[in-house]
């Protein structure tokens, strides 16, 4: 049996799928702490977990942030979370000394879980609750310039951070390793392979268990007529304006409708505005998807996978770049339709489309059935009690697929730079442009070529 130290974000998404895991490694015999937060006390103890409270480090900031009164930027939370590892530094020490964990299990986003582990040498495992990301699947996460220019003022900030945490032992030189996925460190993926876009890119580090549902419920969609759910998860619920639209889109049509607003909008407010029409600042979500017809969804994750774990076709409302990606997945495996603006008629439009087009629903079943027969908790727990996993042969694959593309491509270009220089001595002609244009038409097919190769 194993001493274990789980550590999560104070976020419902990033804490959900770990739930059941927790659990089933508690039953089985394992001692697992689980350093949380005070809102989460309650979920935490019923897995038989121990809970630690972490909000003494956190910031007013990101209390804010999780209960949806504020946003923040990319940059500025993982600077806010850099700050929060330093805080908590002295406190981990101490826990690290007396708990002696065998493994620390860490969310993806949790810098100071990541950090712990890597400043005591201790084996970790990436607790991944969205999809897992590398060069081939981050194209599905779309910046805009405003972001993408945020990032890049913002670097020297984080780049001081990173040097300040380095008196207390943290020797990180880039921020990307702490947040992007890499091929040699063991990773749970709440995914399934079928599901995980490019999943075939990843190693044998990686284990797609598929969601990680605490639910009895099965489908049944046998309502007397149908159901509509519309949540905008806990994080950006704040937009009453919106509800108003979607209740005003619906109010006379026939069917049943279910609106989680989050704890920021009050629901008497709307409450009362069609009859067809309640308004709650939580429900049971397993449960009211499992009786749903169509969900309109901000497509996070965690909302995501529980929708169609219980066959419930959506419609997509991404609000960030990790949601929009998510939405993509579900409208290429056929489980969702895109909600392009705002407007009464476009929310109606977009809902009757997944209601009145069985190709949806199918797809959703199709998502559900490969859901159901995934690894599940039983097989995150495995996964964690038998870290860590040594791979040398493996992670030697890993070493060429990384480096030789890279070191082809520049082969290439030293190639097609030392021709432009002597191509006038080659052939006698001063158009040596013509080399510079022939290298960019080739090169993407050259660098297709090198990844099949490799």
């Amino acid at each position: 049996m194993k001493s274990i130290m789980f550590f999560c974000i104070p976020a419902h998404g990033h804490h959900n799928p770990t739930f059941p895991v927790v659990k089933e490694l508690v039953n089985r015999g394992n001692t697992v702490r689980f350093y949380s937060f005070n809102e989460f006390k309650e979920k935490v103890e019923a897995t038989g977990a121990t809970f630690i409270s972490c909000d003494a480090y956190l910031s007013e900031v990101e209390k804010e942030v999780e209960s949806g009164e504020k946003t923040m930027s990319t940059i500025d939370m993982t600077i806010v979370d850099l700050q929060t590892t330093a805080k908590m530094d002295h406190f981990l020490h101490n826990e690290v000394e007396e708990f002696k964990p065998d493994v620390i299990v860490s969310d993806s986003v949790c810098f100071w879980g990541k950090l712990t582990a890597r400043k005591y040498k201790i084996p970790m495992v990436v607790s991944t609750t969205t999809f897992a990301f590398n060069k081939q699947s981050a194209s599905y996460m779309k910046s805009s310039f405003a972001e993408i220019m945020d990032l890049i003022k913002g670097q020297k900030r984080v780049n001081a951070e990173l040097k300040n945490l380095e008196q207390y032992g943290y020797h990180e030189k880039s921020i990307m390793p702490l947040v992007q996925n890499d091929n040699y460190t063991d990773t749970i993926v709440y995914a399934t392979e079928k599901y995980q876009p490019f999943s075939n890119t990843f190693s044998k580090h990686y284990a797609f268990v598929g969601p990680s549902v605490f639910s009895d419920y099965l489908p049944d969609k046998k309502n007397q007529r149908p159901l509509v759910y519309i949540s905008l998860g806990t994080v950006v619920s704040n937009k009453p304006d919106f509800y108003k639209k979607c209740i005003e889109a619906l109010r006379n049509e026939n069917v049943d409708v279910i609106i989680s607003c989050g704890r920021v909008v009050d629901p008497q407010s709307l409450n009362g505005l069609a009859e067809n029409v309640k308004v709650y600042s939580t429900v049971n979500q397993l449960e009211v998807l499992s009786k749903a017809n169509v969900f309109l969804t901000h497509n996070g994750m965690n909302s995501t996978s529980e929708s169609l774990y219980m066959a419930t076709p959506m419609v997509l409302f991404p609000q960030t770049n990790e949601q929009r990606a998510v939405a993509r997945r579900a409208k290429e495996m056929g489980a969702g339709f895109e909600l392009k603006g705002e407007s009464v008629t476009e929310i109606h439009d977009a809902i009757m489309e997944v209601l009145n087009n069985g190709k949806y629903a199918d797809a959703a079943m199709s998502c559900s059935d490969d859901f159901r027969s995934a690894l599940g908790p039983k097989g995150a727990a495995d996964f964690i009690e038998a870290a860590p996993h040594l791979m040398p042969k493996e992670d030697k694959k890993n070493i060429r697929r990384e480096i030789l593309p890279g070191v082809l491509q520049l082969v290439f270009w030293c190639v097609m730079i030392a021709f432009m220089f002597s191509f006038k001595a080659l052939t006698g002609s001063d158009k040596w442009w013509i080399v510079a244009i022939v290298a960019n038409v080739i090169f993407p097919f050259y660098k297709k070529l090198v990844a099949r190769l490799v």
